[in-house]
């Protein structure tokens, strides 16, 4: 996987891998949930800008020291060595979406609701599902290809300047 392109290689391009992935997803996903949740309104919409900075905040951590190490030790075990590129990715996306949408689910309704309360916890079973979906979907089909796109073209411009020097 060390010469696949559409991944990061080194920290600082992880770091800008996480950040387009976690920007997105926050200014997809959050939006979307919040309309679902209490209908696509301007005003639910502009309520939900102010309090996104603070959830990129919770995703980038809770990526960075909750959900990379569990799903760096659970895709190995889903995934053989002959899987393809994929496969890997569908199972990374899977975990990551599962473990980030059930942390959340709850957390990110807290930020939210600028408290913390039992409400995410008693409306779980009924918002988990619903916010799983949606993060799921924005992962596979726009997030996550989008950063894997500038991977790739950032490891082609590297590569170019290479031969050019």
């Amino acid at each position: 996987m060390q010469e696949e392109t559409r991944l990061p290689r080194n920290g600082k391009e992880f770091l800008l891998f996480l950040a387009i992935i976690s920007i997105l997803s926050v200014n997809i996903i959050g939006p979307l949930i919040m309309g679902f949740k209490f209908g696509f309104r301007k005003e639910v919409y502009f309520e939900t800008l102010k309090v996104l900075p603070f959830v990129w905040i919770c995703v980038i951590l809770l990526v960075t020291l909750v959900a990379n190490p569990i799903v760096s030790k659970l895709v190995p075990k889903f995934i053989e060595p002959t899987d393809g590129f994929n496969a890997r990715v569908l199972f990374t996306i899977l975990f990551s979406v599962t473990i980030l949408s059930i942390l959340l689910t709850i957390i990110g309704s807290w930020i939210g609701m600028k408290e913390i309360s039992m409400e995410p916890i008693r409306t779980f079973f009924y918002d988990w599902p619903r916010n799983f979906f949606i993060a799921f979907w924005v992962e596979s089909l726009i997030a996550q290809p989008i950063a894997r796109f500038a991977m790739k073209k950032l490891h082609q411009n590297q590569a170019q300047k290479m031969i050019n020097a």
